[in-house]
């Protein structure tokens, strides 16, 4: 019994340090996972403000251009 005991206490705790490091790394992943996933989602944020005002340019321009276009028929 106690040769039993000893035996689980010296397997044991390696298994056990070697899971919670397992679990430490797959935390430090998934943390790092969602942090790139915010500045994407940051970065396409950004572009859609720009895309957004870059269509508004457009929009305005063409509305100053088409009277130019009426007035040569």
């Amino acid at each position: 019994m106690i040769g039993v005991i000893s035996v689980v206490m010296i397997f044991g705790i390696p298994i056990v340090a070697i899971l919670t490091d397992h679990f430490q790394k797959q935390s430090k992943l998934k943390a790092n996972m969602l942090k790139d996933e915010l500045e994407l989602e940051k970065l396409k944020q950004e572009n859609y403000l720009i895309e957004t005002e870059k269509m508004k340019l457009e929009l305005e321009k063409m509305k100053l251009d088409q009277p130019k276009n009426e007035i040569k028929f």
